[in-house]
């Protein structure tokens, strides 16, 4: 009973604090979907161990066909965008209303992003030799690295997004709600490239083009939204349609079910996006427009309201950990053996119920590195030295993770 009376003293403390101007749809949304990341990695990933005591790492989603239509829920990419374009929207009105340029406010993005970054780089540059050194094997600290860069990458595609907002903000006022339909016809005409009959002659660089089209579609959704070009009518065509599309072109195009990439399959929705990903997006854009007004209301209650300022006050620290706590897990399981739903392989209804055993498990790790990391997302009260220490060992991190990835 003192626990609960403690929560919720320290939620209406929280709530008591929080600005009335306060946008906490937007925040829920945010956080909504930040925590479908680690949940989804830690799902839909997994881990074998090879006879040598290797840590290996393996997908549900190549056995276990049932796990597809799951990454549809927990693959919120286009929420996350959706949400990063508005508020950057918003972000940058205010700072050029407070004098400051355009430049002196992509600064202060860019350092805040690349700071955390820069700080699980430079962590990693430090455990690799260590854990070498401790007699982790080689196979096994490689398959860690693998899984902290995974996510990573998504921060250089914000940082570019975020570099584009002065002129996707050009293209929302030019365009109005349509804003986002060019991109949505660049990734059309690519993938019609690309699957159609002549793909054999089409070169494989092509795909590359989808990156950027692909990644902003959602962000300029938000920049149209935060603009007030993009009402409910555009919200309903975004849900409906998007989900038109979605089942046309799984069901008559056959593009893959499975939202990332499976093992052993050579076509994937994700790495570039296709356009089953601006679908899906689409889908979620508009849900989440549309619930904007109920999520905020319901976020008026201190109880519900907590935990999304918890998460959104920690959000690199998620996004940059959470592999790290997972690979933690795994790494001290792999010593033991085969440990279901662990180190086992995820080819079975129990591997599944068991790795939803250890979920809390890993949040658990991860709330434990995260008492230590957090501080790289505040501003480093560090010297020059330390500071080009910690730029030294991410780079070296960085040219590490180039060769195994």
């Amino acid at each position: 009973m003192k626990i609960v009376a403690n929560l919720r003293r320290s939620a209406a403390t929280v709530d008591a604090r929080t600005p009335a101007t306060r946008d906490r749809a937007l925040d829920g949304l945010r956080a909504l979907a930040l925590l479908s990341v680690p949940v989804g990695h830690w799902l839909l990933g997994g881990f074998t161990t090879s006879p040598d005591g290797v840590l290996h790492n393996a997908s549900p989603l190549a056995s276990l066909g049932f796990f597809a239509p799951l990454s549809w829920v927990l693959q919120m990419l286009g929420v996350f965008f959706l949400v990063g374009g508005y508020a950057s929207a918003k972000s940058l009105a205010r700072s050029q209303e407070r004098g400051a340029s355009t430049v002196d406010w992509l600064r202060q993005r860019t350092v805040r992003l690349l700071r955390p970054v820069l700080g699980v780089a430079a962590v990693w540059a430090l455990l690799i030799p260590l854990l070498g050194a401790l007699g982790v094997p080689e196979g096994t600290v490689r398959t860690g690295s693998v899984l902290v860069v995974q996510p990573l990458w998504y921060i250089g595609i914000y940082l570019v997004l975020t570099a584009l907002t002065p002129w996707c903000l050009r293209i929302g006022r030019r365009l109005g709600g349509w804003a986002a339909a060019p991109l949505l016809g660049v990734v059309a005409v690519v993938d019609v490239l690309r699957y159609g009959p002549w793909a054999d002659s089409v070169p494989s660089w092509l795909a590359l083009v989808n990156l950027l089209p692909g990644w902003m579609f959602a962000y300029q959704l938000g920049i149209s939204w935060a603009q007030g070009t993009l009402r409910k009518a555009g919200a309903k065509l975004l849900l409906f349609g998007g989900a038109a599309l979605f089942a046309v072109l799984l069901t008559v195009f056959h593009y893959p079910a499975s939202m990332v990439g499976v093992p052993g399959v050579a076509r994937t929705n994700s790495h570039p996006p296709s356009l089953l990903v601006l679908a899906l997006a689409s889908v979620q854009c508009g849900a989440a427009m549309l619930l904007r007004d109920r999520i905020g209301r319901a976020l008026r209650r201190p109880l519900l309201w907590l935990p999304v300022v918890v998460v959104n006050l920690s959000a690199m620290t998620i996004f940059c950990w959470h592999q790290t706590a997972m690979f933690s897990v795994g790494a001290l399981g792999s010593a033991l053996g085969a440990v279901p739903g662990l180190t086992t392989a995820p080819d079975s209804l129990g591997w599944v119920l068991a790795r939803l055993a250890w979920l809390p498990v890993f949040g658990l790790a991860l709330t434990l590195i995260g008492r230590y990391a957090r501080r790289f997302d505040a501003p480093w009260q560090l010297g020059r030295g330390w500071k080009a220490a910690l730029g030294a060992g991410a780079g070296l991190f960085a040219v590490y993770a180039l060769g195994v990835v």
